[in-house]
């Protein structure tokens, strides 16, 4: 095999020095676009491969969805993943999906680590604002090593549960690759499954589906929330030292008082309105229980999502807009956004200017950003749905095309059977739908505006609203 031309090697050098120089010079913004498409376009000539699908079953527009609904964690497919792809392109997806759910920085971060590198401090603040939420330019080489060891054990532990659930249905092997799939998938709030129906043929399994609703909530909880109740249950494991308990930063009960909040009441609205679609009424309430998590942001199924009625899946919008927590694997405008929203909305209504939530003022930026969020989510969507309604045939009803648009946006992966009968248009908004979901329309404006702060400010004017 003849080695490569010297003059080829130069100018890949170049290419090299000269990406290498992007990414520690650009904004931490477009670095997230940039590397989160690179991923997808690395996922998708993977997917390509003649050895990563049944012949003829897999193009090229097939396996761009599919990248960047693994890489976006979201879940929704165009082709089937458990008949469609081989063991080795549903293990290109499992990878995308894990890459993804962890955030991109988080393997850049891993090179520069075993490089004996520092990260540039841009780059860290990349880190921060896709994976931890908060400033770790102090502690970022201790905390990344504890979110890493915390993320390996929870899928370690979730995998034995879910294999000792399967293998009493399933061969030993096929239990122990869908174990390892399905937690991934569910940890990082991804709704891929290697078999054709989601998770409907396993539903009677309590175990398994015990398993993957931890997973699910823990995935979509954020990784520092997660490393305070690691550092809470290591301290109740060795016995209460005597000193006051540490307590949870407003960050953490924030989210999971809103979580928990969400879960139940998901659950009872759902059992209200029959979200089994009157088709089984076996297991009501944990069927009703598994819907309420899954619909946040995770994507699994195990109930006919078309069958349920439109109260149901109107409500399931609701949740698909607002998602998981920060720092999280999940999408949708985050649960801390949306309790601030309440609370602006509380502020108002009682003429007061101090937004608070659980006895702390929240700071006027983040209360503006919470808001801009929601208008530019409200805005996208929207755009979304009058976008699909016209790219697709006659006849499709609206339903379906509003769940589908928010579905994508939130990077929850339910569908209510349209995503394999959109156009080819229709798919190509879907792609650009969950790209933006996943990063985030904040994050996509920042990384093509640059803001400044004006030097003169307006005169003030009213104007007539409500």
């Amino acid at each position: 095999m003849d080695s490569i031309c010297p003059e080829c090697a130069t100018r890949l050098k170049t290419l090299g020095r000269a990406f290498v120089a992007y990414l520690f010079h650009t904004s931490p913004q477009r670095l997230l676009v940039t590397v989160f498409g690179l991923a997808i376009f690395v996922g998708t000539l993977l997917l390509l491969l003649p050895w990563a699908h049944a012949p003829g079953k897999v193009g090229l527009l097939d396996a761009f969805f599919t990248a960047t609904s693994a890489v976006c964690v979201t879940g929704l497919i165009v082709v089937d993943t458990a008949t469609d792809y081989t063991v080795f392109g549903q293990c290109v997806i499992l990878i995308l999906i894990q890459i993804g759910g962890l955030g991109i920085m988080t393997f850049a971060a891993i090179a520069f680590e075993l490089g004996g590198a520092r990260m540039p401090l841009a780059q860290q603040a990349a880190l921060e604002d896709s994976f931890f939420q908060r400033d770790v330019a102090v502690e970022f080489s201790q905390m990344f090593r504890r979110i890493l060891k915390l993320v390996f054990i929870i899928e370690g532990f979730g995998a034995i549960l879910l294999f000792l659930a399967l293998s009493l249905e399933k061969p030993v092997e096929h239990a122990a690759w869908s174990a390892v799939f399905h937690t991934v998938s569910a940890f990082c709030n991804a709704g891929f499954s290697i078999y054709t129906d989601s998770l409907i043929g396993v539903r009677g399994n309590a175990l398994a589906m015990t398993a993957v609703m931890l997973l699910i909530v823990l995935g979509g909880l954020g990784h520092v929330v997660l490393l305070e109740l690691y550092r809470d249950g290591r301290r109740i494991w060795r016995g209460l030292p005597k000193q006051k308990p540490h307590r949870f930063s407003l960050h953490s009960r924030v989210v999971l008082t809103t979580t928990g909040a969400l879960i139940i009441g998901g659950m009872l609205f759902l059992v209200i309105f029959d979200a089994d679609g009157g088709s089984d009424r076996s297991g009501f309430f944990s069927g009703a229980l598994f819907q309420s998590i899954t619909a946040r942001t995770a994507g699994f199924n195990t109930v006919d999502i078309a069958a349920l009625p439109l109260s149901s899946l109107m409500f399931i919008v609701i949740l698909m807009v607002i998602g998981g927590s920060p720092g999280s694997c999940a999408g949708g405008i985050k649960t801390t956004t949306f309790a601030i929203w309440l609370a602006r909305i509380r502020t108002a209504l009682h003429g007061q200017e101090d937004v608070t939530l659980m006895d702390r003022m929240i700071p006027r930026e983040l209360v503006l950003r919470a808001v801009a969020l929601i208008g530019l989510t409200i805005l996208w969507n929207g755009a979304g749905v009058i976008l699909l309604s016209a790219l697709q045939p006659a006849g499709t009803a609206l339903k379906d095309i509003v769940f589908e648009q928010v579905s994508a946006f939130g990077t929850v992966g339910l569908s209510t059977g349209l995503t394999a009968k959109l156009t080819t248009a229709s798919r190509l908004w879907i792609i650009a739908t969950m790209f933006v979901g996943r990063l985030g329309p904040l994050t996509m404006v920042f990384s093509f505006l640059t803001t400044s702060r004006p030097r003169v400010g307006c005169p003030e004017g009213r104007v007539m609203i409500g």
